[in-house]
């Protein structure tokens, strides 16, 4: 029987899979924890790992990139048709806090294999979705017999992303020539479980803020004040009560101004999704589910913008009472937002709600941190259909469709660059994402692999033909 290129890809996959994950491994032993001062250095000598590693597996462009906190790696492999598409690839090489005593089987930084699993810090989240586009680039020119990748090939890896990518918009901002592409690939997410393959269509956004409301000037005696002077806890209380309506949906005016509804076709196509409801709530912790009345659960979590209280507090907290009028309150809220919601937008007409309900004799502030913009690609758009046809082709069944309810960087790309956002990732939620015994399946990452490895030639063909100045 002849060879096919997607025999040659699984067979230059199975065979280069012992040095894949020793290269691996050898990476997951270097603690790039970027949140912790004390690991700078090894956020350097990360970096410094990644860029060595790329060129060894063929990129002629391999840098380091700096910024005012941890470097970034950028890559590029260009193609010797000159007019191929441009690709990015996106992730991060930094990893969340971990040591033995959080609960780990064994020391985090030093990688274990068992039953088929890869364990260690960053395996899943991100350094094997990262590293699988090595491996995968290397299948694909086994496969296709070409010297160079179908598209202009690119790598941005940032080092920061688990303390929130301080840094990334500027980096993005100031390499923009140099960044620029047709279409993003993200490599820092997941699919539905280990036997439903799915692609992300999108993330959320995210805009955070703190309310402090400040009445009288110190704590006051309830008995001699109580009901003749405005209350900051009450009106805090009075505030958050009056943040949804009846039937669960924000109740700030303009909130839902520009929002993207669901289509039928996406309603349809998460509900072909195994959803268990049941499940879902143990592993939520919760007792039941709520929200938004006339959307799922899935709807709600990945396509509907949300107002949370993420905590609140004012006045006495001790044992026993202490009866007063204390002088300030505070309620702090996070609002994931959808396509089509600004995240400017959006904070002004959260100020002028909160500025309009309150009282006389309460003075007020309101900060909000610096806001991630939602990130949506539409289903019909040939380079996530392409993304699909190659992740089918790797697994040998029909992909699904997801989305994120979280948020990320990758709408600062799609913003910068004026590309759209692809979600590549085989992560899967038993990997234990910030958690101990964080893993990743080994057959799924190999499936990675092969997905990249007929990804470019997939998408060379969707994208077609361009015509721009390559910097």
């Amino acid at each position: 029987m002849s060879e096919t290129p997607d025999s040659v890809v699984r067979t230059y996959t199975e065979q280069h899979r012992a040095a894949f994950l020793d290269d691996l491994a050898e990476w997951l032993r270097i603690p790039s924890v970027s949140a912790q001062p004390e690991h700078a250095g090894d956020v350097r000598r990360s970096a410094e790992w990644l860029s060595a590693k790329l060129r060894e597996t063929g990129f002629p462009v391999a840098e380091i990139w700096e910024t005012p906190g941890a470097p970034a790696v950028f890559a590029e492999w260009p193609s010797d048709d000159p007019g191929a598409p441009t690709v990015l690839v996106y992730g991060h090489h930094d990893v969340q806090p971990a040591a033995r005593e959080d609960g780990w089987a064994t020391d985090p930084f030093e990688p274990v294999i068992r039953d088929g699993r890869m364990y260690g810090r960053g395996a899943a989240d991100d350094k094997g979705q990262v590293f699988f586009h090595t491996l995968g680039v290397r299948a694909h020119l086994a496969a296709t017999g070409r010297t160079t990748p179908a598209v202009h090939l690119k790598l941005l890896i940032e080092g920061e992303e688990e303390s929130g990518s301080p840094n990334f918009r500027a980096l993005a901002e100031q390499h923009a020539e140099r960044l620029a592409a047709d279409a993003v690939i993200v490599s820092d997410t997941g699919m539905w479980d280990e036997d439903t393959p799915t692609v992300c269509t999108g993330m959320r956004g995210l805009a955070e803020c703190e309310i402090q409301l400040y009445g009288p000037a110190q704590d006051i005696h309830s008995g001699s004040f109580g009901g003749a002077v405005p209350n900051p806890a009450t009106e805090i209380a009075r505030l958050v009560a009056a943040l949804h309506d009846a039937d669960g949906k924000v109740a700030i005016p303009g909130f839902y101004d520009g929002v993207t509804d669901l289509t039928g076709t996406e309603r349809a196509l998460f509900a072909e999704l195994p959803f268990d409801e049941a499940t879902w709530l143990r592993t939520a912790k919760s007792g039941a589910a709520s929200g938004e009345a006339g959307y799922s659960t899935l709807e709600r979590v990945w396509a509907r913008p949300t107002a949370e209280v993420n905590g609140i507090g004012g006045g006495y907290q001790g044992a026993g009472s202490k009866t007063i009028i204390p002088s300030s309150a505070l309620v702090k809220i996070s609002f994931r937002l959808v396509d089509g919601q600004d995240p400017d937008a959006v904070q002004k007409t959260v100020r002028a709600w909160v500025e309009s309900r309150i009282p006389a004799g309460i003075r007020h502030t309101i900060a909000f941190q610096p806001a991630t913009r939602p990130c949506l690609t539409p289903l019909d758009h040939p380079a996530l259909r392409a993304v699909a046809r190659a992740m089918g082709r790797a697994f040998g069944r029909k992909i699904l469709f997801t989305r994120e309810g979280g948020s990320g960087p990758a709408a600062d790309l799609r913003d910068v660059l004026g590309a759209p956002v692809l979600f590549l990732g085989i992560s899967v939620p038993s990997d234990g994402w910030h958690a101990p015994d964080e893993k990743v399946e080994l057959d799924l990452l190999l499936k990675g692999v092969e997905t990249t490895a007929h990804l470019w030639g997939e998408l060379a063909t969707a994208l077609g033909p361009v015509r721009r100045i390559r910097t």
